[in-house]
């Protein structure tokens, strides 16, 4: 398992029967060579006492945020860490996680990681098929978690079916797996541009759009997962990322992006630009809210600089930029046409006319154009899709 060899793992336990199998994972992991610290929620020490994990693990086991008058750092731990293993994750440790719950150190860990997290469900066959766990499972891989797939056997209850957590062997195998795993873009800087712009009308109004920001958020993922440093800048949005290997640049107008973008370029290999870039702004902006008077209300609009277009312009051979086309209509005409235009290298194309892509939504169907092939991929989470799109850059 030269893969672990001095890896950092930390492992959460959760009160579920199957906590038991945690001690011969712990086993597994430091015999691999991985160094392990473990989180315990109350529940699991209910099933698995910590002296017999740290015992194993041959470090302290966290079970609390304070202990004997001292706070266990929960943000220090998250940053340790080049993976964090919930194993077992029951039904409650899993709503907690999709729903930003925080109420014990594994959860207060897990909401401050900046590393890969992967979870091994456990539970039993009813509570792992009732859709509000499904709809939990998907709503974490949404955030970028890994789940190692559930057994299939005897459970607890007596039932027979799928819900046991994995082999600790197979556990082990799948990080192993991920962390030997080729970082095809070691070495490579990227930018990405992300979300929308808001152009100031007066101090409480702008001109923006629907853009949340996921799809550029979950490209910049894909790209630090392949071994980039990346730069995300990203426009006005809730959203954010907490990815390693991504640097966050936070920007309001399209000529905050445009002087973001335009400074980092010349350092990148690639550029990603899946920003919503307003293309005009007032002409003038209001020192004052603008009150209601009669009649009508006429702004005078100005372009804005096209990010696009400049660093399409000062491209050199060893970079590598993919556009983004949202099109209502001639979608595919359109789309190509700013391909040559924007001196792109591919150009993603979606479409409003296609359900469950565009903005704000967590699901995207994209064509992905180059000068030579069109390739047409289905309605796929917006994490997919960045994936898609990496591995067609990776092989450009």
């Amino acid at each position: 398992m030269a893969g672990l060899k001095g890896k950092k793992i930390l492992l959460g336990i959760t009160g579920s029967i199957a906590a038991y199998k945690s001690a011969s994972l712990v086993r597994l992991l430091i015999k691999a060579g991985a160094e392990v610290q473990v989180l315990m929620t109350p529940a699991a020490t209910e099933f698995i006492t910590p002296l017999t994990i740290s015992t194993l693990s041959k470090n302290p086991v966290h079970a609390d945020i304070a202990t004997d008058a001292s706070w266990n750092n929960h943000v220090e731990l998250g940053l340790w860490a080049d993976v964090l293993l919930i194993a077992p994750l029951t039904a409650t440790t899993l709503a907690k996680m999709a729903n930003g719950f925080c109420d014990n150190i594994l959860t207060a860990s897990y909401l401050s990681a900046k590393c890969p997290v992967f979870v091994a469900p456990a539970m039993d066959l009813d509570m792992w098929k009732h859709p509000s766990t499904q709809n939990n499972i998907d709503k974490i891989k949404t955030y970028g978690n890994k789940i190692i797939p559930v057994g299939h056997g005897e459970l607890a209850s007596g039932l027979v079916g799928a819900g046991r957590m994995a082999e600790p062997e197979d556990i082990v195998t799948h990080l192993t797996e991920f962390l030997s795993a080729k970082k095809e873009l070691s070495g490579k800087k990227a930018i990405v541009t992300a979300g929308p712009t808001y152009e100031p009308i007066d101090p409480v109004r702008f001109i923006g759009n629907r853009s949340s920001g996921k799809m550029g958020i979950a490209i910049a993922e894909a790209l630090a997962a392949k071994g980039a440093e990346v730069e995300l800048i990203l426009g006005p949005t809730h959203l954010g990322t907490t990815a390693a290997g991504v640097k966050t640049t936070r920007v309001q107008t399209a000529q905050d992006m445009y002087e973001a973008a335009t400074k980092s370029f010349p350092k990148a290999s690639i550029a990603v630009l899946a920003a919503a870039v307003a293309d005009y702004r007032p002409e003038t902006v209001a020192n004052q809210k603008i009150k209601k008077k009669a009649g009508g209300l006429t702004i005078p609009l100005a372009r804005t600089q096209d990010i696009a277009a400049s660093l399409g312009k000062k491209k050199k051979k060893n970079q590598l930029i993919v556009g983004f086309a949202l099109e209502t209509n001639n979608e595919l005409e359109n789309a190509k046409g700013k391909l040559v235009k924007k001196n792109f290298d591919m150009i993603v194309l979606n479409s409003l006319q296609d359900k469950g892509a565009g903005f704000r939504h967590d699901t995207n169907k994209v064509k992905i154009i180059s000068a030579t092939e069109v390739k047409d991929f289905p309605l796929k989470s917006k994490k997919e899709v960045a994936e898609d799109i990496v591995k067609e850059i990776i092989f450009f």
